[in-house]
């Protein structure tokens, strides 16, 4: 299940799936069942699951990791439904939930992305999502990989269903 919001912006449930995200995310953040320091030294568990609760030797199953990434990116298009302020169509939002869900809420809030999509410059925030392939100074593969895929997605008009 997944949080949506109704015209008078109500949470409610539906199983409606991003499919489309969960296939970016499971694909670039792999799935491990126990605990790791992630590149920026977090510990990190399922895909890609940051948390109090992920300490060293935790481990979990399958079903726990699923459990976590709903949750996630839950969270995630809850945050992007709170700040953009354009129309966006499904392919888009599985994008920028795939993006938020690896760079989190408050870097998505912050960034030139969100300016430029809230301006309307949908082209624009797709050239400037590239840009964050970075840990550090350091241009990773994986992370230019997943923005092509991510923006690849955001473009593409045909919605993809579950």
């Amino acid at each position: 299940m997944y949080l949506m919001y109704t015209p008078n912006n109500n949470p409610v449930y539906t199983i409606m799936m991003h499919v489309a995200a969960v296939q970016i995310i499971k694909q670039h953040e792999g799935l491990r069942l126990k605990s790791y320091p992630d590149s920026g030294g977090r510990w990190t568990i399922g895909y890609g699951h940051c948390g109090p609760e992920v300490q060293p030797g935790l481990t979990w199953n399958e079903l726990q990791a699923n459990e976590a990434l709903e949750a996630d990116m839950a969270k995630a298009e809850a945050a992007i439904k709170s700040v953009v302020k354009v129309p966006l169509n499904e392919n888009q939002l599985s994008a920028l939930i795939s993006f938020t869900f690896n760079v989190g809420t408050f870097n998505f809030a912050r960034s030139g992305i969100l300016k430029l999509l809230n301006r309307g410059d949908y082209k624009a925030a797709m050239e400037h999502l590239l840009l964050w392939n970075k840990i550090g100074s350091y241009v990773s593969p994986g992370l230019t990989k997943r923005r092509q895929d991510e923006k690849a997605l955001f473009e593409t008009k045909d919605v993809t269903l579950p």
